[in-house]
């Protein structure tokens, strides 16, 4: 549907309108890269014009944390679908690992434009700005997990849960990025992770859940 005013379509809600700008951008990046991201291409997958698409998203800081909320939206949806009510660290571990695995085969556009926005964010301190939050909640998930793993007994009692959580989505960002004959499959990945960190049952800590 094409719009030829600059003020939102009277029939969609801002928010809609915004959804579609986010999934546009997305697709384009995934595609092209970020680099390749072009404010007449969004605007043409959406309908609408460039008058219209600047209303929503006036500048390319507002259009990189547009892409980056609808990431995280997407990651909230993802993992209210999968409850840690109740649930051991190492079962909550196994479930990011069970959502990372479910991203690569089912929708491994949201790890492509993930990475090329943190990537981007390497050398361009607006877009920084706006992905860091976003990639160090990641890290900070991890680090909790493993904090009340090692209070549960699930995880070995001298494990450093920062680099615990620095090594793990180390892991998985660079099994994503496997771009040369090298490869692994995530499942060998996700395994040797866990036999890195568990506590092993003839330790000292007899609570242990392995």
């Amino acid at each position: 549907m094409t719009i030829d005013t600059n003020c939102p379509n009277k029939r969609e809600s801002g928010d809609e309108r915004r959804i579609a700008i986010a999934q546009a951008a997305r697709a384009i990046i995934a595609e092209k890269g970020l680099e390749g991201l072009r404010t007449r291409d969004i605007a043409a997958r959406v309908g609408i014009n460039i008058a219209t698409l600047h209303y929503h998203v006036p500048s390319k800081e507002a259009l990189v944390a547009l892409v980056a909320e609808s990431l995280r939206h997407d990651f909230k949806a993802q993992a209210m679908r999968h409850p840690r009510v109740k649930r051991t660290a190492l079962e909550e571990l196994r479930l990011e690992f069970a959502d990372f695995r479910e991203t690569v085969q089912d929708t491994p556009e949201l790890i492509i434009v993930l990475t090329e926005m943190v990537e981007r964010a390497r050398r361009d301190p607006a877009v920084a700005d706006i992905m860091t939050p976003l990639y160090d909640f990641w890290r900070r998930q991890f680090a909790e997990i493993f904090t009340n793993g090692i209070a549960d007994g699930s995880f070995r009692s001298d494990l450093d849960p920062a680099a615990a959580a620095l090594i793990t989505t180390g892991a998985l960002s660079d099994y994503w990025r496997q771009w040369t004959s090298f490869r692994v499959s995530i499942d060998h990945v996700m395994a040797e992770l866990e036999r890195a960190f568990i506590a092993r049952p003839n330790s000292s800590q007899g609570n242990s859940h392995v």
